[in-house]
């Protein structure tokens, strides 16, 4: 009942009558019930008389046992290292207002707590400006213009925004580009500009929720597979992507995946990331890059 009450600036016994299929006196009696423990009701008499709430009205803790209410806490603490959320938050101040629902001897051992455990995250120190704007275009299933800088050149283009995301220390927006009819991923602090479009169409947001393979893969990918050790299987955890994914026979490990047109570079420095812990690489035709790759590197490295 609490939560079904949350967020509302008034309701009527009939509400309740009506929700939970109970009497008057029932409800009544229900209504006195989350007056004891903390909602905070008052009643408004009169010809229109109704309940309503008070402006600091907040969903009682009782709802969440200490146990949740530390998971929230680390979680919400671990937005420090982002220098941009699409919230334009301050994590001091709601730290600050979260502590405050909380009794002086639960602050005590949450303060204790903190002082021997954390979550952590990859620092972020890009500004992205355009965060929130992005994410709103996206919960609305709209279409906008983007203009984002790549290798230092300024591009156009028409996108529908249907994925946000923070990996590594950066901001990520997957997008539909109608230009060139393809799923582009788009680092949030190279946005320059965002405004809406009317050009195309918006597509439902169940058009992308497809496998990745699906959304991803381009005609004319490559399929790609690469053995790893047991010390390769913990690299990919912490750095992977959609276009590819871990799999195991018996005491084995692949990597199994795909690179489209144009990502050569990226999946031949991803695997060089691996050094020793990659065992074997198929096509043959990657394994051939991947030297050359290491070789230019080993060219640079002499000329430094």
């Amino acid at each position: 009942m609490m939560v079904f009450l949350n967020g509302r600036d008034s309701f009527h016994l009939r509400d309740l009558m009506e929700q939970y299929d109970i009497s008057k006196s029932t409800a009544l009696r229900d209504v006195n019930a989350l007056e004891r423990i903390g909602m905070p009701i008052y009643t408004q008499r009169g010809r229109n008389g109704h309940y309503g709430f008070l402006h600091n009205r907040l969903l009682s803790p009782i709802v969440f046992n200490f146990d949740e209410v530390f998971a929230m806490y680390f979680s919400m603490l671990t937005l420090r290292a982002y220098q941009a959320t699409p919230f334009h938050i301050s994590v001091e101040k709601l730290k600050e207002k979260f502590e405050r629902c909380l009794s002086a001897e639960k602050r005590a051992a949450l303060r204790n707590i903190e002082r021997v455990f954390s979550l952590s995250a990859i620092e972020q120190t890009h500004a992205c400006q355009y965060l929130k704007e992005a994410l709103q275009y996206a919960a609305e299933e709209k279409v906008c213009t983007v203009v984002y800088q790549k290798e230092e050149v300024m591009k156009e283009c028409s996108v529908q925004f249907f994925h946000i995301s923070a990996a590594y220390g950066q901001w990520y927006a997957t997008g539909y580009h109608f230009e060139t009819d393809s799923v582009r991923i788009f680092r949030c602090d190279k946005i320059l500009k965002i405004e809406a479009s009317m050009r195309y169409s918006p597509k439902p947001l169940r058009v992308f929720l497809v496998p990745d393979e699906e959304l991803y893969k381009a005609k004319g990918a490559t399929d790609f597979e690469a053995e790893i050790n047991t010390k390769g299987a913990d690299h990919f955890q912490k750095e992977h992507y959609p276009s590819m994914k871990l799999h195991q026979q018996q005491e084995r490990v692949f990597i199994r995946g795909f690179y489209n047109r144009g990502e050569e570079r990226f999946i031949s420095d991803y695997l060089i990331g691996f050094g020793e812990n990659l065992l074997s690489i198929s096509p043959q035709a990657l394994k051939e890059r991947i030297k050359d790759r290491i070789h230019a590197v080993h060219q640079y490295f002499s000329k430094l």
